[in-house]
């Protein structure tokens, strides 16, 4: 038998997608890439944007018109926020949550076998219930592996429909961790990268602290680069900080979820900090880590209520903190939101034109970053290779690196010397 995957959304949704392709194979089945013929279609979603929702859907008929005799499951955010309206996608055969995903196999293999024609098997998630195991041990990118440490959130910002999606905190085994860590590292990966959903909540449901595991972590033998995924600024105190940066193998790269640099939207979004309070974490940060720091972003435009002079106030504060990468994103509209009733709705003309003049002008900054650290010595560890010998890869601050590396191969973490800005990576010379 043999399955397909499509994947939208967050890297948590790309490790879970591995973790059930791991499943799949597990059980017999031969995983194939998208484009070839399947007996299984299995769609993890997201429903951050009614855009994932709609790609979704899409993606779900047109697997059924090509493969009429397929089992077509739709699985992820999109079913457990909104199960109703997920139930009714008749091109689904197999509908779950994010929730009890290791009963997919036995849910596809009912509609296989002829005992349901169609399964809708969506588990609403409860206070109290446990982290959900599952193997997480290949990855589709082969350079870095993403260790999932903790599932939901706890927080209830306006826009956010995670919570309703992902439910409460939920906070994964220490010990379960860095097992994993030490098969991945036994399998040659040198770089972990921990990743949740709220990755600053880890522990806080169980008495630990994210600080404690990636102390812990990166004392792993074989892990030479650990990273973290987006953390919350208002969750990181003093002593955090300054037990962080004691630890060597952690990568000097934060990415400080901001959303907006304008006091009066981060109030109407629910964030729980000023952009007072940012500026403050972040210079704690920068104290810490010197120059090797860079930090990277995510920033909303349009969100209902936002004025011109709002904007302007979030694109000055957003280019004054010189962040490494910003990614930019116009407010989508989002049932089951707060915000989705929000009067002063902004036009999707405004929404895309204030999309367009953020992202010129943090590009202009990323740029002027880059360029400052030419001439420096940086460790790459290459990815992607576009010839025998030249790879594209990233620096322990994600800078991405063009380099000419003979001898070498994809995973390796070489030494090099930092040279121009080209738009889209720096271009670097093999030091060996």
């Amino acid at each position: 038998m043999r399955v397909t995957f499509y994947t939208l959304g967050c890297k948590v949704n790309q490790t879970e997608t591995g973790a059930l392709a791991q499943l799949f194979e597990e059980n017999g089945y031969t995983v194939v890439p998208g484009g070839e013929a399947a007996d299984v279609y299995v769609v993890n979603s997201c429903t951050v944007t009614n855009f994932g929702d709609q790609k979704s859907r899409k993606w779900l008929r047109r697997a059924k018109r090509e493969n009429p005799g397929s089992v077509t499951v739709l699985t992820g955010c999109y079913p457990q926020a909104f199960p109703k309206e997920a139930a009714a996608i008749s091109e689904a055969d197999v509908v779950t949550g994010s929730g009890n995903r290791r009963a997919i196999l036995a849910d596809v293999q009912k509609v296989l076998e002829g005992e349901a024609e169609r399964v809708i098997d969506i588990r609403p998630h409860r206070k109290g219930e446990a982290f959900e195991e599952l193997p997480m041990d290949r990855f589709a990118e082969h350079t870095r592996a993403f260790v999932k440490v903790e599932d939901g959130c706890n927080r209830q910002c306006a826009y956010c429909v995670i919570p309703r999606a992902r439910g409460p905190v939920r906070s994964r085994a220490e010990t379960s961790i860095l097992q994993e860590i030490r098969r991945l590292t036994e399998a040659g990966y040198k770089e972990i990268v921990l990743t949740a959903i709220s990755l600053p909540s880890y522990g806080t449901d169980t008495g630990s602290s994210l600080v404690e595991l990636v102390e812990k972590a990166a004392a792993v033998p074989g892990v030479e680069r650990l990273r973290l995924g987006s953390l919350d600024p208002d969750m990181l105190c003093d002593e955090d900080i300054a037990r962080l940066a004691q630890v060597s193998k952690l990568c000097p790269q934060f990415h400080l979820s901001l959303q907006s640099g304008c006091d009066k939207t981060l109030r109407a979004m629910r964030r729980p900090y000023t952009t007072a309070q940012y500026a403050a974490i972040v210079e704690k940060l920068r104290a810490a880590f010197g120059e090797a720091l860079s930090l990277t972003t995510d920033v909303i435009v349009g969100f209902p209520g936002e004025t011109e002079e709002d904007f302007a106030a979030s694109l000055a504060f957003v280019t004054g903190q010189r962040f490494l990468k910003v990614h930019v994103f116009p407010y989508s509209r989002r049932e089951g939101t707060p915000a989705y009733d929000f009067p002063a709705q902004v036009p999707e003309h405004e929404k895309e034109n204030r999309s367009h003049r953020m992202t010129a002008a943090v590009e202009a900054v990323r740029a002027e970053e880059a360029s400052r650290m030419e001439g420096r010595r940086a460790d790459v560890l290459l990815e992607t290779p576009l010839s025998a010998t030249l790879f594209t890869g990233y620096t322990r601050q994600y800078l991405p690196v063009l380099v000419s590396a003979p001898g070498c191969k994809t995973g390796d973490i070489v030494p090099v010397t930092l040279g121009a800005w080209d738009g889209r990576r720096c271009r670097a010379e093999y030091a060996r």
